[in-house]
């Protein structure tokens, strides 16, 4: 095999200048540069502008620096992301399904053509504070969505749940914190992967429901929890 077959090949660059671009081009192109372990805080100004297809300076029309540009990226990534995962709890039917389709489909985002599950799993483990904080502004934001999804569900079901919201924040670190895991888990082992993350949220579930019917046990009930 030749050494051109072994080399990985450029991001696609923009041909020639453009004379009007915008902050979602700009967004655009620092997704394009992110790699599965390249944290944005690697990306130089002068690449990001040669793949966008601008001059450094028309850069500052839209963003202060590169760490303005990334806190956007992040932003635009959760945004995306809480869209298509949100999307697939509406169509699913029950509880079990919700749990299902939406882990899977979050599973199916890190390798998907659009890198905003790595992006957002990245930069809270290894970016800048800034980032960090973006990061977890988003998680945020999952954690609302999802505990209103959960109140849907359990009003329609007609099934109690006991603290929706902390119920919310389990499950979102869960899973992130999982999600973690596997950006680094072998293609081959995911499957697996993915149906231990899905009894590890039902658990979750379980425990909310069971809660809420019988209550936090006392402390003298000599339960070990």
């Amino acid at each position: 095999m030749s050494a051109s077959q072994n080399s990985t090949p450029e991001p696609r660059r923009a041909v020639g200048r453009r004379a009007v671009i915008s902050r979602e081009d700009l967004i655009q192109a620092a997704i394009r540069l992110t790699g599965p372990n390249r944290s944005i805080s690697t990306l130089s100004l002068r690449e990001i502008t040669r793949q966008a297809g601008i001059a450094p300076n028309s850069f500052y029309r839209h963003f202060r620096d590169v760490d303005e540009l990334a806190v956007a990226l992040i932003e635009a990534s959760g945004a995306s992301l809480r869209q298509i995962i949100g999307q697939a709890r509406k169509e699913a039917n029950t509880g079990s399904s919700i749990v299902r389709s939406s882990i899977e489909v979050f599973m199916g985002q890190l390798h998907a053509d659009e890198p905003y599950l790595p992006i957002l799993l990245r930069e809270g483990r290894v970016g800048s504070l800034a980032f960090k904080e973006a990061v977890e502004k988003q998680l945020r934001y999952f954690e609302d969505e999802l505990e209103t999804d959960l109140s849907r569900l359990s009003a329609l079901s007609g099934v109690p749940l006991a603290d929706p919201d902390l119920v919310s924040s389990a499950i979102t670190r869960l899973v992130f914190g999982m999600g973690s895991v596997a950006l680094d888990t072998p293609e081959d082992e995911l499957p697996e992967f993915l149906e231990r993350l899905v009894k590890m949220v039902r658990i979750i579930l379980r425990g909310a429901q069971a809660v809420a019917r019988e209550g936090w046990p006392k402390r003298d009930s000599g339960s070990a929890l």
